[in-house]
């Protein structure tokens, strides 16, 4: 089979993971007999250096003929005074919406042999952490209008926290349809107890377990459920919540299994398109670039991700995820994940040992 797809290197260590992520992919072209056509295009800190703009039409052009597009790291100290809208992020943003990207999957796992570097006690990770967190990136106040004024007190602002029917209906089949293939446990995350939008999201949420009679509906108050992931992770399996909550709540549970560096995440589109960025698309440690020390494993579960939910291509991401399980299990470490009795390699090894150990 063939496919396109297109890649943005973006800023900081963008390029050094992104380069493993495609040997990686070229590695399961010679296995399975498929033709990715790999279309370089800027984005981000780049394109704004470049041609003064985060995401350029011809890059937009690019991306709206592929059904996957891959994104490395995005920003920096040097553009962080920009405007908003020359701002490195805007290049995702605005991806999103000429993609109409509306729902973002965040696996989050920990392996076991990586238990010591969580924040957690062991006694808590006994039964691991495996949770996948599906986000609304369509509605609520990320997206909606923002009021500016001026008031009684002097200046003021606000923003709406929007929802509609479809846009909470298509998260919950999404997320009751992931749940189904796993552990058969939906937590939906929510705030009904005081906001209207809320009501609303735990209404249709009801409505459409009535499809999903296997699946196991817990509800949860969103402050309630920050503190009953921490206490007992492995009791989640999927989540689905609004677009603000699920962003908190996901870069908690990365940060407790203390590997964000290794996860992946997915923007996609109600027909597969979807736009592919490691977990810490943001990766703040700006001493490591152009070093070969950096961890490519998150945009390589990305580019896994591509292959399950773009492609349709079931065992070849599974594959990918064996592998790069299999090369944690045998010791190998990039700096970050490093620590007595481990192996050391740097990037490019990283991604060498993982192609290497594709089945």
């Amino acid at each position: 089979m063939e496919f396109n797809v297109a890649v943005i290197n973006g800023d900081g260590i963008g390029p050094e993971i992104i380069t493993e992520a495609v040997k990686v992919l070229k590695k399961v072209e010679e296995l399975y007999g498929h033709k990715f056509n790999f279309h370089e295009v800027i984005g981000a800190g780049e394109a704004v250096d470049k041609v003064g703009s985060p995401l350029p039409e011809d890059t937009i052009e690019v991306c709206q003929k592929c059904i996957g597009t891959l994104v490395g790291n995005v920003g920096g100290s040097k553009w962080k005074n920009n405007p908003l809208e020359l701002n490195p992020v805007r290049a995702v943003l605005n991806l999103r919406k000429k993609l109409d990207a509306n729902i973002n999957l965040r696996p989050i796992y920990l392996n076991k042999e990586l238990f010591e570097l969580s924040p957690l006690k062991e006694r808590v990770l006994k039964d691991g952490i495996d949770i996948i967190m599906v986000r609304d990136i369509m509605g609520g106040m990320i997206c909606s209008k923002r009021l500016t004024d001026d008031g009684f007190y002097g200046r003021e602002a606000s923003d709406i926290e929007y929802y509609n029917e479809s846009i909470v209906r298509n998260m919950a089949k999404m997320g009751f349809e992931l749940a189904m293939k796993r552990r058969k446990r939906l937590a939906s995350l929510d705030k009904a107890n005081v906001l209207a939008s809320s009501k609303l999201w735990r209404t249709v949420v009801n409505e459409v377990s009535k499809q999903y009679p296997e699946v196991e509906l817990e509800h949860y108050l969103i402050d309630n459920a920050a503190m009953e992931v921490i206490k007992d992770p492995s009791h989640f399996d999927v989540i689905i919540a609004s677009n603000i909550f699920g962003d908190i709540m996901a870069d908690e549970i990365s940060q407790i299994t203390g590997v964000a560096d290794m996860l992946g995440s997915a923007e996609i589109s109600t027909d597969g398109v979807g736009i592919y960025t490691p977990n810490q698309l943001h990766n703040p440690n700006e001493e490591i670039i152009g070093k070969n020390i950096a961890n490519p494993i998150g945009m390589i579960s990305s580019a896994a991700l591509m292959l399950r939910h773009s492609m349709g291509l079931e065992s070849e991401a599974k594959a990918v995820e064996t592998a790069i399980n299999k090369v944690i299990k045998e010791g190998y470490a990039t700096e970050d994940i490093f620590f007595d009795g481990k192996t050391l390699v740097s990037t490019s090894e990283m991604g060498d040992l993982i192609a290497a150990n594709l089945q």
